[in-house]
């Protein structure tokens, strides 16, 4: 069990979402930076889509009741475990009574707790994810408050090196990989106040982007956008120019997906995040390529984000190059166990 003595300003359960339900109506959920919590799921021995917690800019307390081992994973927290320093992207044995505080963020919006076993809620629909829209998954279809007790599970691996006793380790963050290094063009726009990590985010036009003007496309790559403080799980508002259509034409509802681009009729797009409704009517200028929606969950409010013009091909192989980044921690986590099950006595499995 974990005793959550601090909840902070928006923690829940996540996991990588709820599939094969949007022709219900019923959002994908899950967590905002799938890769932070597939990492972390890795680190401590768990499946990839084993449910976590999603803490937001943290200032969060926890309390394991158990000897396990926990992850953390996305932002850097300036984390502690009873007072001691630890780091995101940091595998780590933790004993019975010790307590993890998550500070604000020094880098990043959100950050993940994985622990061996994962967050053992009752799973609806396929998914143990928190949407909060709708008001069921996670514990109580809400966020967390302090003094909830979340139940785990039993751990899926027993290699000594992911065990309780075993040493800490850790691996390289996406961002700081050459796969998510881009090149970027030279662009116009302010720095918006406040911006600590503002990543270019490669995007395919959508459906209608034809429909809108010359001056609207070269404003769309040109431009850096505000995340404004109106958005959430569900979507990112963006402030800058106006994105004006050729034809002002109604549109039928039509299905929409995590990542797509809306533009509504003030003109400022609405970029659709993983609780987003399954259908709307706004055209879709555009629509963030799979690999770089881990990207998203990282921009803070009043930050900048920045699009660059993708190709299919691009997007598939920005794609494989995530899932080398993965089958590369898969193989360094094998060596860790290697070393661990030769220097380890038995009593530690």
């Amino acid at each position: 069990m974990i005793d959550v003595i601090r909840a902070g300003l928006l923690t829940s359960v996540q996991d990588l979402g709820r599939h094969g339900y949007r022709h219900l109506g019923v959002a994908m959920g899950g967590a905002l930076d799938r890769l932070a919590l597939e990492v972390g799921n890795r680190l401590v021995g768990n499946r990839p889509d084993a449910a976590g917690l999603e803490i937001t800019f943290g200032l969060a307390v926890l309390r394991f009741l158990r000897a396990t081992r926990i992850a953390i994973t996305g932002s850097e927290f300036g984390a502690t475990l009873d007072g001691a320093p630890v780091y995101s992207w940091w595998s780590l044995p933790v004993q019975a009574g010790q307590a993890l505080t998550l500070n604000a963020a020094r880098r990043g919006m959100r950050g993940y707790v994985c622990v061996a076993g994962g967050i053992d809620v009752l799973p609806v629909l396929g998914s143990r994810s928190t949407d909060l829209g709708a008001g069921f998954g996670g514990l109580g279809g809400r966020a967390l408050r302090d003094g909830d007790r979340l139940p785990v599970g039993v751990p899926a691996s027993r290699a000594r090196g992911l065990g309780p006793d075993a040493p800490e380790f850790g691996v390289k963050a996406p961002e700081w990989c050459k796969f998510n290094q881009v090149d970027e063009p030279a662009r116009r726009g302010r720095q918006a106040s406040g911006a600590t990590w503002a990543p270019p985010v490669r995007v395919l036009p959508g459906p209608e982007y034809d429909g809108f003007t010359d001056a609207a496309h070269d404003a769309f790559w040109s431009d850096e956008w505000l995340v404004t403080p109106n958005s959430n799980r569900m979507g990112f508002r963006l402030a800058g120019t106006v994105l004006e259509r050729q034809q002002k034409i109604d549109l039928l509802s039509h299905a929409v997906m995590p990542g797509t681009i809306q533009v509504p009729p003030n003109g400022q797009p609405i970029l659709l995040m993983s609780d987003a409704q399954t259908t709307g009517g706004y055209p879709k200028i555009g629509s963030v390529i799979h690999a770089d929606l881990w990207k998203l969950a990282q921009i803070r409010l009043n930050s900048a984000v920045r699009f660059i013009l993708a190709t299919p091909h691009e997007a598939r192989t920005a794609l494989l190059e995530e899932r080398r980044y993965l089958r590369q921690i898969d193989a360094a986590i094998a060596m860790h166990e290697e070393r661990c099950a030769r220097e380890l006595p038995l009593t530690a499995v």
